[in-house]
């Protein structure tokens, strides 16, 4: 709306050129959702479910109690100021539906009074992964790139919409395995919003940098940095109540928003692989966790009922780490995994 404004009224007044600026939508938009955030929540937070706790969880009575799908507001606030200041576009619409319609199926589990349920969760977020595959690549053949090389290749649409439903899925579902510690599940959410930001603005989205280090330049990668960008202003302002000991929880409505995005943004970086990346401690704590859930189900493995899962649970019941001490640490890791492995990624080619 903002963009299209500006396009409008720059025949008239020169300066209104500055609307259509993706660098100045994109600092607007954070500051904005940083701002509105931090101002909304502990207003709407009394509007919250209440977390039930989790029996198999470490000191899942802290949390018992406290206000829970805080992502309700924080992903609202994001939808509707990326409808006002992005420039139009169908695919980010649709991209914004399906992100409001996965905290919403979310937010219904932090509300209701018994949970849906693992099976009735995985197959609403793989219904929306599918939708959200189809939407990403038009049912048309979609470029990807290989690491360490500068080989491209296209990948049709009955490959790439299972594929990429399974990369999204998996980023929904490590996410929310990954949000039981005070601060934990946002913080590596933002620095993984922040890299792919900074991976889809300023590489992918601009021209020359993506032609010198011979990667596929995207058009609308500028869009989605500002997108990616304006969701580390929203996690930056809930962060603010949840730092421990927090005042109140996201819950399925932010986990499971967060971790749609999260596959949406590394797809849309041409290469699966930065997921390992961006994503590596969120994959790593929370996809444990999944695992030991599949093979207890499946495959009738009870050697692994004495094995902690996700990660941020054993280091804390076996190795006696406190909540600050998982966080700091974990946060450590994924920023050493960032700078050394994505400066490679890109200039190692």
């Amino acid at each position: 709306m903002i963009y299209w404004f500006g396009q409008t009224l720059e025949n008239y007044y020169g300066p209104f050129r500055l609307l259509t600026s993706h660098l100045f939508l994109g600092g607007l938009s954070t500051i904005l959702c940083f701002a509105l955030t931090l101002y909304l929540l502990p207003r709407l937070m009394g509007l919250l479910p209440t977390d039930r706790g989790r029996a198999y969880a470490i000191q899942s009575g802290a949390s018992k109690g406290k206000p829970t799908g805080a992502g309700v507001i924080f992903v609202s606030i994001f939808t509707v100021i990326q409808l006002i200041l992005l420039p139009p576009s169908l695919q980010a619409w649709g991209i914004l539906l399906v992100t409001f319609l996965e905290m919403l199926s979310g937010y219904f589990d932090d509300k209701s009074v018994d949970s849906w349920g693992e099976y009735r969760k995985a197959l609403l977020d793989a219904v929306l992964a599918i939708g959200a595959a189809a939407l990403l690549c038009e049912m048309q053949d979609v470029q990807m790139w290989l690491p360490f090389t500068t080989t491209t290749f296209m990948i049709p649409p009955v490959v790439f919409i299972p594929l990429g439903a399974i990369l999204i899925w998996t980023s929904i579902n490590c996410t929310n395995c990954s949000d039981g510690v005070d601060g934990l599940s946002g913080t590596l959410s933002v620095l993984a919003f922040a890299t792919l930001g900074a991976l889809l603005y300023f590489v992918i989205g601009h021209k020359d940098i993506a032609t010198y280090l011979r990667l596929p330049h995207s058009q609308d990668g500028a869009v989605w940095g500002i997108m990616a960008f304006s969701m580390v202003g929203c996690i930056l302002g809930y962060l603010w109540y949840n730092a421990n000991p927090s005042i109140l929880l996201m819950g399925d409505a932010g986990s499971r928003a967060l971790g749609f995005l999260l596959g949406f943004f590394v797809i849309k970086s041409g290469n699966p692989l930065t997921i390992f990346i961006v994503s590596a401690v969120l994959l790593v704590n929370g996809g444990t966790g999944l695992v030991k859930v599949a093979l207890l189900r499946f495959l009738k493995l009870s050697l692994f009922r004495t094995i902690r899962f996700p990660l941020h649970d054993h280091v804390r019941h076996n190795k006696g780490w406190s909540n600050t001490q998982v966080l700091v640490r974990f946060t450590l890791i994924q920023a050493m995994i960032v700078i050394v492995l994505l400066v490679s990624l890109l200039k190692v080619r």
